[in-house]
């Protein structure tokens, strides 16, 4: 591969004014589309040595065949340009999104002459104003039947209101008290749209006026001995409260915001979206990112309030965002110009704004964990996975066994190993497998010496058992014969894992291994890594393959490590379980419990000044256990 792309620009032919670009490939199809302050500083990243660049960077740079570039005059018409080619080209190389679900919102069609209020999940109603996501249908139906009781306006299909209008016959709804609208009868058109402003400015957060203007409004009709109208004010307010109940109260009641949380890993992010108006959550959505190149986190947020701010028009006063693009400025004069007032993105770092993000992110990573697994659960898509991974590999049959294995340890210290396997690309906990290392000099030593203790028992019997070291049981020994062995890490890990194949004879196993900052797949003796398209199912079964053998070897540490302080406490004269229950419960962790003085052990019930002298120095003897 020549290090140089035979379509580069010549020096000084790239401007160094702000502007848009576009790679291209063989046939025209616009592969990526990006901005920059600097259209020469940014370009120059791209055409570097080839063996400088991301892998997916390099990827996409090679499939291309040309780029070119368009000057503007600011850099927030280069954000208006490169969003507006991102709709019209939709790039492969760029962000992809897919909502996690089609969400259903609650619309009011202000540009009828009689306005209603609906639950639809088409955002595309000319003249309606929307409010939500709402998480279920129900949820919408809910909030519009309580809605209605204190602001009781059209609920009604089209062809109902036009049939009573030409009539003079109120529509079904209305009969039955589920319509307010003028095709009820009961009030007129006027009255009608005052109803609905107000609907909409409640909806927007108004909460507190008109908590208040009914308040006095009931009360007066009481002084008036008007119990009818004062009972009427009385279910309105009522009716108010339990709306407010339904969302609680998150930030000061004045605020209005957009707060969204991101979680991501190399190829995937997830968006968990709160919409906050009158300091209550309104709305909530979730939407899951494709990544096929290398950006940051402000780069993502960038893309991110880009596509959600791209076709709405409900754009609140703030943006609360995790991290603040580069163009933060530039992107807060764009949705000024949409919204018509000043907007903020700033960065929760305090307080309930803080407390929000946190929950926002947590809901973040749950959305990226089922994204991910979603994928391996479906028949269809882990028969691909297991196809695009024979292919990738050039195996002579799918890989129907796959065991994985992860080295792990304490600051050199304390190494264990886990196997984790996967039949028909799902799990079998049963068949896992952990290891204790006594002796090793680093990961890929520790990686030779766990394989090389598997591959011994390779063509053991199925029926045999033998003593599990992790769990001090004993099970069935290793089932069956694997295809494929994955490895965590890189092309170190499996040159160490082919020379345990090598040295136990059993090379016709396939092998591989994935390095977790890239996402590559390194295969022995090549000197580049197999790049797994961002689509390939192949891609998301290897990455849950190495997580969870991660996941397992770090559970087996932890065993190890409270068996090992329990065993040492043990040891002490006249401490039996409950005392060193209590002690570990009273310090919370061995490392306080090692940190602390006699006197302090001493106050743990059940601990006299002698017993926690002598526990004191015999923790003191010992080494305090190392940190990851």
């Amino acid at each position: 591969m020549a290090d140089v792309l035979p379509y580069k620009p010549r020096a000084g032919e790239i401007p160094t004014d702000p502007g848009v670009y576009r790679f291209r490939d063989a046939d025209g199809r616009v592969l990526y589309v990006g901005k920059a302050k600097n259209l020469r500083q940014r370009l120059s990243n791209y055409f570097a040595p080839l063996r400088t660049l991301h892998e997916r960077t390099r990827r996409m740079v090679t499939t291309a065949s040309s780029v070119e570039w368009t000057v503007v005059a600011t850099d927030v018409d280069s954000l208006q340009l490169e969003y507006m080619w991102i709709k019209e080209f939709d790039p492969p190389f760029n962000v992809r999104y897919r909502d996690d679900k089609s969400y259903p919102f609650m619309a009011i069609t202000l540009a009828d002459e009689a306005p209603r209020v609906m639950v639809t999940r088409n955002r595309r109603i000319p003249g309606a104003r929307y409010f939500g996501p709402y998480p279920k249908v129900w949820a919408v139906h809910e909030t519009i039947d309580l809605m209605v009781r204190a602001f009781p306006i059209r609920t009604c299909s089209d062809s109902s209101y036009r049939r009573a209008m030409q009539t003079g016959r109120p529509c079904f709804p209305g009969q039955i008290g589920k319509c307010g609208g003028p095709c009820s009868m009961k009030v007129t058109i006027e009255e009608h749209r005052a109803m609905v402003d107000d609907f909409v400015a409640f909806m927007a957060g108004g909460d507190e006026r008109f908590t208040r203007d009914l308040t006095k409004r009931m009360q007066a009709a009481s002084a008036a001995m008007d119990y009818e109208a004062a009972a009427r004010f009385r279910d309105k307010l009522t009716a108010i409260d339990a709306v407010l109940g339904k969302s609680a109260l998150v930030l000061p009641s004045d605020e209005d915001a957009d707060l969204f949380g991101v979680a991501e890993d190399e190829l995937s992010a997830a968006v968990h979206h709160f919409v906050i108006r009158g300091g209550r959550v309104r709305g909530v959505r979730s939407l899951t990112v494709d990544k096929e190149l290398d950006i940051s986190r402000g780069e993502l947020v960038d893309q991110i309030l880009q596509r959600v701010y791209g076709d709405s028009s409900d754009i609140p006063r703030r943006v609360l965002v995790p991290t603040l693009p580069d163009d933060a400025a530039e992107l807060e004069e764009w949705l000024r110009d949409r919204r018509g007032r000043r907007v903020e993105i700033s960065v929760a770092q305090r307080g309930q704004r803080a407390d929000l993000m946190r929950t926002a992110t947590l809901n973040a990573q749950q959305t990226l964990l089922r994204h991910k697994t979603r994928r391996t659960s479906d028949y269809v898509a882990r028969t691909q996975a297991l196809t695009d991974l024979q292919e990738a590999l050039g195996m002579d049959e799918a890989p129907l066994r796959i065991e994985c294995f992860d080295i792990s340890h304490l600051g050199g210290t304390n190494v264990v190993a886990s196997m984790v396997v996967f039949e028909d690309g799902l799990p079998r906990k049963d068949q896992y497998r952990s290891f204790n290392i006594a002796e090793t000099t680093d990961d890929t030593d520790s990686m030779y010496q766990v394989l090389m203790r598997r591959l011994a028992r390779v063509d053991a019997s199925p029926e045999q058992v033998e003593e599990d070291e992790g769990e001090g049981r004993r099970r069935p020994r290793f089932a069956y014969r694997p295809q494929l062995l994955v490895v965590d890490g890189g092309q170190p890990q499996v040159q160490a894992a082919a020379r345990a194949l090598r040295d136990s004879g059993h090379t016709e196993i396939a092998l591989c291994g994935i390095a977790k900052r890239l996402e590559e797949i390194w295969v022995p003796d090549d000197d580049f890594p197999v790049i797994l398209p961002r689509t390939s199912e192949a891609l998301y079964l290897v990455q849950r393959l190495r997580d969870e053998a991660h996941r397992f070897a770090i559970t087996h540490q932890r065993k190890r490590r409270r068996r090992d302080i329990q065993t040492v406490l043990r040891e002490i004269p006249g401490l039996g379980d409950a005392r060193i229950k209590a002690l570990l419960t009273h310090f919370g962790s061995v490392t306080a419990l090692r940190a602390s003085s006699p006197e302090q052990i001493s106050e743990v019930a059940g601990i006299g000044p002698v017993l926690a002298s002598t526990i004191h120095a015999h923790l003191a003897g010992g080494q305090a256990p190392a940190t990851r």
